[in-house]
């Protein structure tokens, strides 16, 4: 009896201590090491985490050449002061968490998430080889830092805010793909990289571009979806990622260069502003146009066109005969204008010869009879002798 006694009362003790420890499990007191308050920290630092499936969703595998039928590569600078390109440039400072481009890639760079390439001028090469690096890049531009704990991706970098030149990238180059894909029958347009440039003046007051680092698209664009941006002062929702802004062409810039043999840009090829120009609007509707001309048009297409080039026609042949002044409809109300006075002129003679001439007034003779005829002849009487 005693025996049994003992048994209950331990096993009412036991579960008085497991009701116990659950209630203080659920209120959320728990003792957490140095090492695990640490981590949380750096956690909490590093910002967005990106994870290798996010990654691998935004990663886009490079068709094979094998697989293409038609591909050129266009070199673009995206000038920051035209109002379509300012979504890249505002906030100049952090606001509310918001950061412009320039602030994302030099974080993500100097912290060694995604890596950077030298710029090679027009020989861009992705690998290893020409991988920067950041404590070299940060001193050949002269960016301030201070050395913090180094981590598992080597020395960190720590720059402030007040150091980071964001005033003074006005433009960037980026590298397209103009690409058509045999297999899938899509003409496909992509962002491949991304280079910052700075903007500084020199000793003697000359404006001089300095190309920072090229960073691929591909790596960049979790980041960039991540960040929201309002593209117009009209709508201040920010609908549209950086990420978007990109893959939707919403961006304005300037070819100025294409890849080419000789690997020259568009200034030396062609020296005079006004002759690059044209070549410059040569390229763009070429672009466009490779798409369009890859389709046989329906006959509903095909008639509306048809009819558009006649109407083109005629109004060319209207313009050659009656000349740029007059147009069909003033020609055809002066026509009708002139058959109406004629039709009027006519009405009128009609009734004037319709009506009778007025008779002549008889003139007396002094002798008080009529006065005779002078192409009359006199009668000769008899007269009594």
């Amino acid at each position: 009896m005693k025996i049994l006694r003992s048994i209950i009362v331990c096993s009412l003790l036991l579960t008085g201590l497991a009701a116990l420890a659950q209630v203080e499990s659920a209120s959320g007191v728990t003792r957490r090491s140095g090492k695990d308050r640490k981590k949380r920290g750096v956690e909490a630092d590093a910002g967005p985490r990106i994870t290798d499936r996010m990654q691998s969703f935004y990663d886009i595998k490079e068709p094979h050449d094998a697989d293409l039928a038609w591909m050129r590569t266009i070199y673009r600078q995206i000038d920051l002061s035209k109002d379509a390109n300012a979504p890249l440039y505002f906030p100049e400072d952090v606001v509310d968490g918001q950061e412009n481009l320039f602030r994302i890639m030099l974080g993500l760079v100097v912290d060694g998430k995604i890596p950077a390439y030298e710029y090679l001028d027009g020989r861009e090469v992705y690998s290893d080889k020409y991988q920067i690096k950041v404590q070299e890049m940060l001193d050949r531009f002269g960016i301030y830092y201070k050395t913090g704990e180094s981590g598992r991706n080597g020395q960190k970098f720590v720059i402030e805010e007040a150091d980071v030149p964001t005033s003074q990238v006005l433009n960037y180059y980026i590298v397209e793909k103009w690409e058509f894909d045999k297999r899938s029958n899509q003409m496909k347009t992509r962002v491949e990289a991304i280079c910052p440039v700075l903007n500084r003046y020199g000793d003697f007051g000359g404006e001089a571009k300095y190309p920072m680092f090229w960073v691929k698209f591909d790596q960049l664009r979790p980041y960039l979806a991540q960040q929201y941006v309002f593209l117009s002062d009209d709508n201040n929702l920010a609908q549209y990622s950086l990420d978007d802004y990109f893959n939707m062409g919403m961006y304005d810039g300037d070819i100025y260069k294409t890849k080419n043999l000789r690997n020259l840009s568009m200034a030396q090829m062609f020296p005079d502003p006004d002759d690059m120009k044209l070549a410059q609007d040569s390229i763009e509707k070429r672009l466009h146009a490779f798409g369009d001309n890859l389709w046989v048009p329906s006959r509903e297409e095909y008639l509306a066109q048809l009819e558009r080039e006649q109407n083109g026609e005629a109004e060319k042949a209207d313009k050659a005969t009656y000349g740029d002044n007059d147009s069909p409809t003033e020609r055809v109300s002066a026509s009708d204008n002139q058959d109406t006075r004629k039709s009027v002129r006519t009405k009128r003679t009609n009734k004037s010869k319709k009506r009778k001439a007025p008779k002549a007034p008889k003139v007396k003779n002094s002798s008080g009879g009529n006065q005779p005829n002078s192409s009359a002849e006199k009668s000769v009487r008899r007269r009594r002798r």
